[in-house]
C-alpha cells in the first residue's frame, strides 16, 4: 500500500490522522482542530497555493517518487506556446493570457442545460446525521458559489417526523428543509438534485418532489458509491427509533424488536444499531432485465414531469460501468456520476471501503474508454461526473483531462463537507448561544485559528466576497460555513485556472488527455496516457529533424 506524508513543510500543514491520496485523513472528524490543507484552505483560501513565509525561505518538491496506478502518478503537461479557449473578448495578447481570465464555468444536462460557475458538485449527503447537522452550512454554501449539491438517499425514510401512508408521502419536513435552505440563494448557477435508491422509489419521493417543487429539482436515480457495494447505512444509539426505523421496513441490525436484544440493550451489551438499505434489482437475472426496468422508470420520471434525470453509479466492475453508461445514454439522461473507491462520506463497513471495488483511476480509465466507443457508434454520450477521493484543484484539473471530453464536473464529497465543520466550530466558538443550533464542538477557538485571526472578517479570505453578492445585511444571517466553503472552492478555482492557463487552455472544453503524461508504466498502461518522456516525443524529433 502506498504510504502518504503525514505532514507539508511548505505549506505547514499537518494530517491529525493517517492520509489518504486526497490528502484528508481517513478518519476525518468534525470536531478536529486542524491543520490538513483543505482545513487551512477553507479559511485562508488562494494562499494556500504558495508555500509559507514567503520572503524568508525557498522551497522544492517533497515527493518526486511515482508509485503504482493513481491518480499522484499522472502529472499535468504544460506548454510554451499558444493559447486555447480564450473567452470572448479577449485576444492572445500577453495582456489577455493571464490565469485570472481563464473561464470556470461549465454546464451538462440534455434538453436543459444547467449551469455552474465552476466545475464542482457535492457528494450525495443523504442520511447520515453529519449531513442533516451542517446542512445549512453545506446548501448554502453549494449555493453561493454556484454548484450543484445532492440530498442523498432515505432523507424522508429516517425522518420520524415524515408521514407515509400507503406508499404516497403525505409530509416531509427534513427533505423541504434541504430543498428550500439551496433555493434560498439560488441564483441559475448550480442545481439541487434529489437522490432515490431502492426505500426512496418505494416511498414515492419523485412523486412528492415533483408535486411540490416542479422542475426546480433534479432527480437522480441511485445504483451505488465508491464506499461499499451494499445499501446506505447509519448508526442508531436510541431503541426506540431503532424500532421506528425496522417499523418502517428497513433492515436494523441486530433486530430491535426481539426481546434478548432489548434487554442487551438496557445492560449496554448492545450500545447501537446500523439501519440499513434494500439492494437493488434483486429480482433481475440479466443486463437486458436492468435495462427494461431502468428505461421503464426513467419513463415514469418523465411522465410525472421530471425534465431533467441523473444517475449515480459506484465502483462495480466492467460490466456495470458499461450498463450505466450505455443506459444513461440511450435514456438521455442529464449526468451520470461515477464514484471510484477511495470515497464516502458516511458509515460504510471499513473493511467493505478498503477492499471492495475498482479504484478511481481504474474506472476513470475505463469510463472514457467506452464514452468513446459510444461515441464511435453515434451515441451522444451522456455528461459525466467523476468522483472518489479527490479534494485538490489538481486532481480535478487530472480527472477533467483523463475523461475529456466528456468529463464535466468533479464531485467532491469529504473535501466540501470540512468547511462546513469547521466553519461551525468557530461560529460556536464565537457565539455560545448559536453553540447547540449549529452542532458546534469547540469551547473556543483553537491556536491553529487563532494564528490566522480573531473575528470571522479576519480568519475567512473569502469573508468581503461573499459579502459583496448577499449585501451587508444579509452577511451577518449567513452561516460561517458557508464562507468557509466559499473560501475553499475560491482556492480550488484559482489553483484550476493556474493548471488551465500553464497548459494554455482558458476554458474548460479546450482541456484534452494531451494535457497528462504518466509518470510510471503502469499508470500508463492503465490510462492510456503517454509516458513522460515519449509524450509528444515525435514532435520534438520532429524539431529536431526538421
Amino acid at each position: 500500500m502506498i504510504q502518504y506524508n503525514k505532514n507539508n513543510d511548505a505549506l505547514g500543514t499537518v494530517n491529525r490522522g493517517s492520509p489518504a491520496e486526497s490528502g484528508l485523513c481517513t478518519l476525518c472528524s468534525a470536531s478536529c482542530e486542524g491543520r490538513c490543507e483543505t482545513w487551512l484552505s477553507s479559511m485562508i483560501g488562494r494562499k494556500m497555493l504558495y508555500p509559507r513565509d514567503f520572503g524568508i525561505t525557498t522551497s522544492g518538491a517533497a515527493n518526486m517518487t511515482h508509485l503504482g496506478a493513481c491518480y499522484a502518478s499522472l502529472r499535468i503537461q504544460g506548454y510554451n506556446y499558444g493559447a486555447l479557449g480564450l473567452p470572448k473578448g479577449l485576444s492572445n495578447s500577453a495582456d489577455d493570457c493571464v490565469f485570472p481570465n481563464v473561464s470556470l464555468e461549465t454546464s451538462f444536462g440534455k434538453e436543459v442545460k444547467t449551469k455552474a460557475r465552476i466545475p464542482l458538485m457535492t457528494g450525495a449527503l443523504g442520511s447520515t446525521f453529519i449531513a442533516a447537522k451542517y446542512w445549512e452550512s453545506f446548501a448554502v454554501g453549494a449555493a453561493l458559489v454556484g454548484i450543484p449539491i445532492v440530498i442523498g438517499e432515505n432523507v424522508v425514510g429516517i425522518d420520524r417526523d415524515a408521514v407515509i401512508r400507503n406508499g404516497k408521502i403525505e409530509k416531509a419536513p427534513e427533505l423541504e428543509r434541504r430543498i428550500d435552505t439551496y433555493l434560498r440563494h439560488y441564483d441559475g448557477y448550480g442545481a439541487i438534485i434529489v437522490q432515490m435508491n431502492v426505500e426512496d422509489t418505494h416511498n414515492g419521493v419523485a412523486e412528492y418532489v415533483i408535486e411540490k417543487y416542479g422542475d426546480k429539482v433534479i432527480i437522480e436515480l441511485k445504483w451505488g458509491q465508491g464506499a461499499k457495494d451494499i445499501g446506505g447505512e447509519i448508526q442508531i444509539t436510541d431503541l426506540d427509533y431503532a424500532i421506528f426505523l425496522h417499523n418502517r421496513g428497513y433492515v436494523v441490525d441486530p433486530n430491535p424488536t426481539v426481546p434478548e436484544v432489548q434487554e442487551a440493550f438496557k445492560h449496554h451489551g448492545i450500545k447501537s444499531f446500523a439501519r440499513h438499505s434494500r439492494l437493488g434489482y434483486t429480482d433481475m437475472a440479466s443486463p437486458a432485465a436492468v435495462e427494461k426496468n431502468f428505461m421503464d422508470e426513467v419513463t415514469h420520471l418523465r411522465k410525472i414531469g421530471y425534465k431533467r434525470i441523473t444517475l449515480k453509479t459506484g465502483s462495480y466492475g466492467m460490466e456495470a460501468l458499461a450498463m450505466a453508461m450505455k443506459f444513461a445514454t440511450k435514456a438521455k439522461l442529464d449526468l451520470l456520476t461515477i464514484d471510484g473507491s477511495g470515497g464516502g462520506t458516511g458509515m460504510s463497513p471499513w473493511n467493505m471501503m478498503e477492499t471492495w471495488g475498482v479504484p478511481s483511476i481504474f474506472l476513470h480509465s475505463k469510463a472514457r474508454e467506452y464514452a468513446g466507443i459510444l461515441d464511435e457508434k453515434g451515441g451522444d454520450v451522456v455528461d459525466l461526473a467523476f468522483a472518489g477521493g479527490l479534494a485538490r484543484e489538481d486532481h480535478v484539473f487530472k480527472a477533467l483531462a483523463l475523461g475529456a471530453p466528456y468529463t464535466r464536473l468533479i464531485c467532491m464529497g469529504r473535501a466540501l463537507m470540512i468547511p462546513g465543520f469547521l466553519g461551525s466550530n468557530i461560529e460556536g466558538a464565537m457565539f455560545p448561544d448559536r453553540k447547540g443550533r449549529l452542532n458546534a464542538h469547540w469551547d473556543k477557538l483553537p491556536s491553529s485559528v487563532l494564528k490566522i485571526g480573531n473575528y470571522p472578517e479576519e480568519i475567512f479570505a473569502g469573508y468581503y466576497d461573499v459579502q459583496e453578492k448577499v449585501g451587508e445585511k444579509e452577511i451577518k444571517s449567513i452561516p460561517f460555513g458557508a464562507i468557509a466553503m466559499w473560501t475553499l472552492s475560491d482556492k480550488i478555482a484559482a489553483g484550476l485556472q493556474q493548471l488551465m492557463a500553464g497548459a494554455r487552455k482558458f476554458s474548460l472544453a479546450e482541456i484534452s488527455r494531451d494535457d497528462l503524461f504518466s509518470a510510471n508504466r503502469e499508470v500508463q498502461q492503465v490510462t492510456g496516457i503517454p509516458y513522460i518522456t515519449e509524450a509528444l516525443d515525435s514532435n520534438a524529433k520532429a524539431i529536431l529533424n526538421g
